[in-house]
């Protein structure tokens, strides 16, 4: 059989590494696609001159466009037969992407759990993108609920990984010759610095966005994200496919600029939970909170940690769980992140 089906759990191994097909060199194309599926702002990746001004060569590739690339390319080996994708850890932005680089995917399998059902495992891999240079731009931890095919396959030994719950301040990776000293503010389009904003203060960002069919499958496939569950509406039982988490994310990060226009990097992923299902038609609004504030060695330049959440109709203002523990039905996203705005 030439065709492939896809790993299931019972084919993965602990320690194996695999790399991912196809490289893929990134362009304007990608940004322009990027700023016109999500309400894309932060000016750091508007322009060049901008960009120049902070101390960089050039305006980066958005930093989830490169996530989304890497994350792409470890679809078909890490969840084409995923019933969902779990939650992130200890990711990293490690140096700026610029149109010409080339990205490529490879994943070491750390962790495996099969589930009391025996019908599934959660399978932890840790993922790096690599630039045409072998440098590492990009590193994070994924885990990733997966089918059995053969469902009196032995169930392996139970590795679960110790990860951390967040990044500390010395790990982040602040890009060569950031320099915030010379910040536009005008330009940005908030006047709002790091001083500006106190840890436990929560921000609503205001808009909202309905999601449709037509701009998810663009996105996906334009990630080339091959997972059954946002294809092919005969895989759910519901009869639904599944909007791609990662779409979930950029809408936002793009929607926070309302409130946080001067996040410009973000540097860090602490953690991230897919709460619930999204599906089109629903409308998705977000809110942050800082959890955490650090000063950095680059000029001008402070860090802040935030935890974004997207929502769906019907939610209650900032609400996330519920007395029992569990994540509110409306709420869609938790992301955990580090980004570096001026000071």
């Amino acid at each position: 059989m030439k065709t492939n089906p896809g790993r299931f759990f019972e084919d993965y191994r602990i320690g194996e590494t695999i790399t991912h097909a196809v490289p893929r060199t990134v362009s304007g194309g990608e940004r322009a696609l990027y700023h016109a599926l999500y309400p894309a702002r932060h000016a750091l990746y508007s322009s060049d001159e901008f960009a120049r001004a902070s101390g960089l060569s050039a305006s980066p590739i958005d930093d989830l466009v490169a996530f989304h690339v890497v994350f792409g390319k470890t679809v078909p080996d890490i969840s084409l037969n995923a019933v969902a994708n779990l939650g992130y850890a200890e990711g990293r932005w490690l140096a700026p992407v610029y149109p010409g680089d080339t990205l490529r995917s490879e994943s070491t399998v750390i962790g495996l759990k099969e589930n009391s059902n025996g019908k599934s495992g959660v399978v932890y891999v840790r993922t790096r993108g690599l630039n045409q240079n072998g440098d590492c731009v990009l590193e994070y931890v994924r885990w990733v609920m997966v089918r059995k095919n053969r469902l009196d396959a032995p169930a392996p030994e139970a590795v679960v990984p110790e990860l951390k719950k967040a990044l500390a301040p010395a790990d982040l990776v602040i890009p060569a010759g950031l320099d915030f000293t010379r910040y536009d503010f005008a330009l940005a389009g908030e006047p709002h610095r790091w001083g500006d904003y106190q840890v436990g203060e929560q921000i609503d960002h205001v808009d909202g966005v309905t999601i449709e069919e037509a701009e998810h499958m663009i996105a996906t496939r334009l990630w080339q994200n091959t997972a059954k569950v946002h294809f092919d509406a005969t895989f759910r039982d519901d009869g639904k496919r599944l909007i791609y988490g990662g779409h979930i994310i950029s809408m936002a990060r793009a929607l926070s600029f309302n409130g946080l226009a001067n996040a410009q990097m973000i540097v860090a992923l602490n953690g991230g939970a897919h709460a619930n299902p999204c599906f089109s038609g629903d409308t998705v609004k977000a809110w942050s909170e800082v959890l955490d504030k650090a000063d950095t060695d680059a000029p001008g330049v402070g860090a802040i940690r935030l935890r974004l959440v997207a929502v769906k109709q019907g939610a209650a203002p900032f609400a996330l769980k519920g007395e029992d523990g569990k994540y509110a039905p409306e709420v869609l996203l938790d992301l955990d992140y580090w980004a570096v705005m001026p000071k």
